[in-house]
């Protein structure tokens, strides 16, 4: 099956009150599992690569090349994703390369300003049959290469979030409601806006999106996907699981020396994360 745009599965997914995850795809091994995951469960999926991250996999035409094998190979509905671009050539970079969608991050500016660098961008990438997604308000965390401290994060206005919407023409709308980019610091308990996600929804017809789907609690996430979130992004507890199980395995055996036994059960521990969140966020 040929890559796909994320806006006919995001405005399915949010008119059936489902969520379709964003899955970090940061090697083939995590690709793999993602697609494969996807078939098993008969789910779309949609991979997000950060800019850096597509640099250092050889650049965006063999990202896309490597996403591209693998949706023909297994038959999956699969949309990939330029996940938090903050500069216009990335952008252009990134549809010229083969991604199928692309996330514009100018939430730090102000409105205006912000309206209209994602215009610029809906102008080139909808000519190009690529969807859209920008953000408005400022999740905590690390955001690619910026740190957003708790102070200077601040939770998406729904008035504002409805002007954004209309004028930009966006095909997707990352929103705050309460969620981290990253891990949650250790005890921090987050607090998920629900009631200002309803607002949001109410004024905001198209989908809606949550980042810093790592770590939220799980009927957060489940209440915020009936309240109108389409599109749940997962990057940290993929990396994470890959980590652990091969740190689990090197102290279980310190002369283990086979790496491809190492990475096969790395990539399974990354599946089965992806088969909790797709069933999760698709309510099966």
């Amino acid at each position: 099956m040929p890559l796909v745009s994320m806006k006919e599965m995001l405005i399915k997914a949010r008119a059936g009150h489902r969520g379709v995850g964003g899955f970090l795809a940061f090697n083939y091994d995590s690709a793999r599992a993602i697609a494969e995951t996807a078939k098993k469960l008969h789910q779309p999926a949609i991979y997000i690569v950060g800019d850096q991250m597509a640099l250092d996999m050889g650049g965006f035409a063999r990202v896309t090349a490597m996403a591209r094998s693998i949706a023909d190979e297994l038959d999956v509905e699969i949309a990939l994703h330029a996940d938090h671009y903050r500069s216009y050539e990335m952008i252009v970079g990134a549809i010229r390369g083969g991604f199928t969608s692309v996330m514009i991050d100018a939430s730090r500016f102000p409105l205006e300003k912000n309206i209209e660098l994602t215009k610029e961008v809906v102008k080139v990438a909808h000519a190009c049959g690529v969807s859209v997604e920008a953000e408005i308000g400022r999740l905590p965390g690390n955001e690619g290469d910026e740190e957003v401290t708790v102070a200077e994060a601040f939770q998406t206005d729904p008035a504002e979030a409805a002007e954004f919407a209309e004028r930009t023409g966006i095909d997707a709308l990352a929103v705050s409601i309460g969620t981290m980019h990253g891990a949650y610091p250790k005890g921090f308990k987050p607090e998920i806006n629900i009631p200002r996600l309803r607002e949001i929804a109410a004024k905001v017809s198209l989908p809606l999106v949550m980042h810093g789907g790592s770590g939220t609690p799980e009927d957060k996430i489940a209440e915020a996907v009936q309240a109108g979130i389409a599109k749940i992004n997962v990057a940290t507890d993929l990396v994470t699981a890959y980590q652990q199980k091969i740190y689990q395995l090197q102290a279980d055996d310190p002369d283990i020396r086979h790496n491809l036994d190492l990475f096969a059960a790395a990539k399974e521990a990354v599946a089965q994360v992806v088969e909790e969140r797709m069933k999760l966020f698709a309510g099966i």
